[in-house]
């Protein structure tokens, strides 16, 4: 199964690929680009991070425009920084891929969650 998973931001949106039973992070683009890129590639299911607050709020209308899930993204973010770090990436990479790398996370929970092979 090929799951998009979706790090809502208000000014970048970052995405992640899961195939199998791993996430890898994908890219990272601006808001109004998602929909093109649900028409232009095949995802039998979609998963946007919802985190708290005001951003939970739009998380979860940008959610229901896609016609996708939520998952709980709290400290996704903070995971992926601290992993990429880890792995010696250097800071622009990084800078350039945190939201991705934050989606990532966040379908790596979910997949594991669900158990999805």
């Amino acid at each position: 199964m090929r799951i998009l998973g979706i790090d809502y931001g208000r000014a970048k949106v970052g995405l992640a690929i899961g195939e199998g039973s791993l996430a890898e992070p994908w890219k990272v683009v601006k808001p109004s680009e998602v929909k093109k890129i649900l028409e232009e590639e095949n995802f039998e299911k979609i998963i946007v991070g919802v985190s708290e607050g005001e951003m939970a709020k739009e998380s979860k209308e940008f959610a229901k425009k896609l016609g996708a899930e939520t998952f709980d993204e709290t400290l996704s973010s903070q995971d992926a920084q601290r992993l990429s770090i880890e792995s010696g990436m250097n800071r622009k990479k990084r800078k350039n891929m945190e939201d991705a790398f934050a989606a990532s996370v966040m379908l790596q929970n979910y997949l594991d969650s669900k158990h999805i092979n």
